[in-house]
Order: structure tokens, then C-alpha cells, then sequence
């Protein structure tokens, strides 16, 4: 007597995520979240002002955000690393006065420039060399060389505007130049972008900050050698400063030692916490510090269009720098300070 065969059925195939699902898979929930903010204030700013949406607006939208952009983007860098770099505004007030006068004495702009971006290396390594050697924290050692790069601006500066570049067709072509359409400025924006993105993406130096950022014990015990990559980064974040203080002279026809960088440090610090740089390191993208940076940027151009105090705009970038990084604390799940656990 035969035994019925027991009919096994075959399992049942996973569900297949849906299109909007795997978009925002691949997006990234932080880029989606700003895509989405930078849309919704996109629309509120088009209906509040009919001239927010004309293309030379635009275009001045991206050649405003183009110094306190890099700084941002540099800013991320030596955040995910887990160290904080303060002193990147005076960086780049002292770079463009090194850069205006040193074209005047030569007159020749590429060494203004040349001669701005090795003055930027040498602050990187400054800074890094007192959080290493003088085992300073990152925090404290930048916010004495801000006053000490300030200070250094200003006294060969005699306090004053040095030069004039606006005769110059170099200079003149990065302050008004326009490729395909965009204007220098943004290219430059765009270009250091590409290169920040792809070395933190793509490279084991990208991938040794992470791991530097998230846990530097593992890391060191990995054999990471620490030292010199805060020195790196420190000198890279001395370059993209010097940069951003070549294109202050560009615009503004002189070397600035404070006007043309004053308050570049808490605008760099709020673009890359509001794009999701964790101020405690290991995480961060360059992809969201540039949206981040968009959002500033829309939002200073749309305060200024409607005739709002320009003023309230520092009051705007304090009150986003709180609440990004309010939102970082709460999505960690950290104990907050003062309440109980």
C-alpha cells in the first residue's frame, strides 16, 4: 500500500521593493530629506517673489554660495576625521591678502596665487602640528589661530584693502568668467566638489578618515597612521581656504584681511552639520554638504529679495546649525546632558 506523497510548494519569492523605494535606497534618506527641503523652499521663495526663479538670479545663487561653500566642503572632511577646523575664515582673509599682494609686487596673478595656496599649506600644518605635538584639542588649537591668522592678516595689511586685481584678466575671468554658461566661481565650487566626493568615495585615504572618525583606537590598532592624516587634512583644509581667498580678492578687486571672510567659520561649520556631518565624526558626505550649502544659499538670496534685515540671515544660519545638530543627537540615541537616562 502506497503512502500519499506529501505536495511541498515552492517558497514564495521576495517582495520586490517598489521604484520610489529603491530611489530613495540609492539617494540616501539625508539627501532625500534635503532634496525635499530645498524643493519646498524653492516653491515658497517662486510664490513670495516672482524674480526668484529668473536665471540671473540663479546664477548669482551659485556664485554667492562659491567661498562659504568650499569651506564647508573642507569642513567636512576634517569633521568626518572627528576634529573641527575654526580657523578656515581668517585662513582664507590672510590668503587673499597674501594673493593681491604679492601680485602687486610681481604682477603676475598665477604667483599671487601660487604664493596664497602655499601660505594656506603652511596654516594647515600649523594647525596640525599643535593638535599633534602639543596635544591641543582641534577645537581649542583653531580658534587660537583664528585670532592668530587675523591678527597676522591684519597686520600686514595695515588693517586695509591690499591691491588691486581688477585690471587683471585672471582675476577678472574668476570673478565674471562663465563657462558653458556657468560662472567660474560655480565651476570652482563644482570642481573641488568632484575632488573632495571622490577621495572620501573611492580611495583608502577616504576610507582610512572614516575609520579614523569613527573609532580612532580600531583604526590605530589597524595600523592607520593617525598623525599624519590629521596633518593631511589640516593642510588640505589650508588649501581649499587659500582657494576660497584667491576668489575673495577676484571679487572683490583686493585683498581682504577681514571683510570679505568674516563669519565664513560658522557658515562652514552649519553647511556641513545641516548636510548631516556628524560633528562626532566618522560619517558625513561631500554629495550632502553641497545640497546643505544650496539650501543657505536659497534661503539668504530669498530673505534678500523680500527686503528681510540681512542681519536675521546669521540669526537663520545659528538657529540651523541648533536644530541639525539637535536632530544628530536625537537620531544617536544619546543620552542627553541634564536629564535623566
Amino acid at each position: 500500500m502506497s503512502t500519499p506523497t506529501k505536495e511541498t510548494s515552492a517558497p514564495a519569492a521576495p517582495a520586490q521593493p517598489s521604484a520610489a523605494r529603491r530611489v530613495l535606497t540609492g539617494i540616501g534618506v539625508q539627501n532625500s530629506s534635503l532634496i525635499i527641503t530645498l524643493i519646498a523652499l524653492i516653491v515658497l521663495l517662486s510664490i513670495l517673489n516672482d524674480n526668484f526663479l529668473r536665471t540671473n538670479n540663479l546664477l548669482l545663487i551659485g556664485s554667492a554660495i562659491t567661498i562659504m561653500g568650499l569651506l564647508a566642503l573642507v569642513q567636512t572632511l576634517v569633521i568626518i576625521l572627528g576634529a573641527l577646523d575654526i580657523s578656515v575664515g581668517s585662513m582664507a582673509g590672510l590668503a587673499s591678502v597674501i594673493s593681491a599682494m604679492v601680485f602687486t609686487s610681481t604682477g603676475s596673478a598665477g604667483v599671487g596665487i601660487l604664493a596664497a595656496v602655499g601660505v594656506g599649506i603652511l596654516c594647515g600644518l600649523i594647525n596640525g602640528m599643535i593638535i599633534i605635538f602639543g596635544r591641543v584639542n582641534p577645537v581649542v588649537a583653531t580658534l587660537a589661530m583664528l585670532a592668530t591668522y587675523k591678527g597676522v592678516a591684519q597686520v600686514i595689511s595695515d588693517g586695509k584693502s591690499q591691491g588691486y586685481t581688477g585690471g587683471d584678466d585672471l582675476f577678472i575671468f574668476l570673478a565674471k568668467g562663465a563657462i558653458a554658461g556657468l560662472p567660474s566661481l560655480v565651476w570652482v565650487f563644482l570642481i573641488v566638489a568632484a575632488l573632495l566626493h571622490f577621495l572620501l568615495k573611492y580611495t583608502d585615504i577616504g576610507r582610512n578618515v572614516y575609520a579614523i572618525g569613527g573609532n580612532d583606537t580600531a583604526a590605530r590598532l589597524a595600523g592607520i597612521n593617525i598623525n599624519r592624516y590629521i596633518i593631511g587634512v589640516y593642510a588640505l583644509a589650508g588649501v581649499v581656504a587659500a582657494v576660497a581667498g584667491v576668489l575673495i580678492t577676484a571679487r572683490t578687486g583686493s585683498g581682504q584681511p577681514v571683510s570679505g571672510s568674516e563669519g565664513l567659520e560658522l557658515q562652514a561649520v552649519t553647511g556641513a552639520a545641516l548636510g548631516g556631518t556628524m560633528l562626532k565624526g566618522g560619517r558625513g558626505s561631500i554629495i550632502s554638504t553641497v545640497l546643505a550649502v544650496i539650501i543657505l544659499g536659497v534661503l539668504d538670496n530669498g530673505m534678500s529679495g523680500l527686503g528681510i534685515n540681512p542681519f536675521w540671515q546669521n540669526v537663520a544660519h545659528g538657529a540651523l546649525l541648533v536644530i541639525a545638530v539637535v536632530l544628530q543627537q536625537l537620531r544617536s540615541g544619546e543620552r542627553r546632558v541634564g536629564l535623566p537616562e
